[in-house]
């Protein structure tokens, strides 16, 4: 269970990603567009679990991997912007995030069953 601290510093951090993310990428990832879901940061505050959506990327585990050679970078960027509300920069560890992929699997699955519609003028006596 995470405290408010812990919530409050994954907010901030979520925040700031995503704008990292929407501003200054384009340099280091092209024309990706990166959603940062949800943060979880250990006790200490010293790590960041970053949960990321990507769109318009065809091969994902080596977009994560280009991101991991990038997070120096991506780290002082944020330093920059929160370098002045937190005592400790965390560490980031990024992680693909498929709940968005099992969704759409599942509305797909949903939406190929044949179910008949219900007669809503017929009461059952």
């Amino acid at each position: 269970m995470s405290s408010t601290r812990q919530l409050k510093y994954a907010g901030l951090i979520q925040k700031d990603l995503s704008e990292i993310f929407q501003k200054d990428s384009r340099h280091w990832f092209g024309n990706a567009f990166i959603t940062v879901t949800e943060v979880n940061v250990s006790p200490d505050l010293s790590f960041a679990k970053v949960f990321i959506s990507l769109m318009m990327i065809d091969d994902r585990e080596a977009f994560i991997e280009k991101m991991a050679e990038k997070k120096p970078e991506i780290r002082k960027a944020l330093g920059l912007k929160i370098g002045k509300q937190v005592r400790i920069v965390p560490e980031l560890h990024f992680v693909l995030d498929e709940s968005q992929d099992h969704a759409q699997k599942m509305d797909n699955i949903l939406s190929r069953l044949n179910i008949p519609k219900e007669d809503k003028g017929k009461s059952e006596e």
